[in-house]
């Protein structure tokens, strides 16, 4: 049976590769649906180039916390209760051991692969001086 499973997996992966092969294609022009009208869909090689990315310098430190705001999102990565707790026990060790600092905890209302907008907008309007991503747990 797993003879059997192993060849015939062997056999698509055979079928497959030949007519990916026998694809026609022109450099620099988009292929045709079977229509002749629908341009097919263009797929990036994504290989590593050999030329590095810009490079973009980090934003400058804040200097001191005191006094400031930082704010600990939450990205819900496993539901709304998944670990909250993580950053309670964070925001209890800002006010043991930098009680000059206020630490809030927020909810990204866009999961931890959406965006939340109206949560941005308060970080620049009330002027945050750090915010702490991620996901507890």
């Amino acid at each position: 049976m797993k003879r059997k499973t192993l060849f015939d997996s062997s056999l698509i992966l055979a079928v497959a590769l030949i007519s990916t092969a026998l694809t026609p294609y022109v450099a620099g022009q988009a292929l045709k649906g079977k229509s002749g009208n629908d341009p097919l869909v263009t797929v990036l090689n994504p290989a590593i180039s050999t030329k590095l990315a810009e490079r973009v310098p980090l934003c400058p430190r804040t200097g001191t916390l005191d006094g400031k705001t930082i704010y600990m999102v939450d990205l819900q990565w496993g539901g709304p209760e998944a670990a909250y707790s993580v950053y309670e026990e964070m925001q209890g060790w800002f006010a043991r051991n930098m009680p000059s600092v206020k630490a809030e905890i927020r909810r990204s209302s866009g999961g931890p692969f959406g965006d939340d907008t109206g949560l941005r907008k308060e970080i620049v309007e009330r002027k945050v001086a750090g915010v702490i991503i991620g996901i507890g747990g």
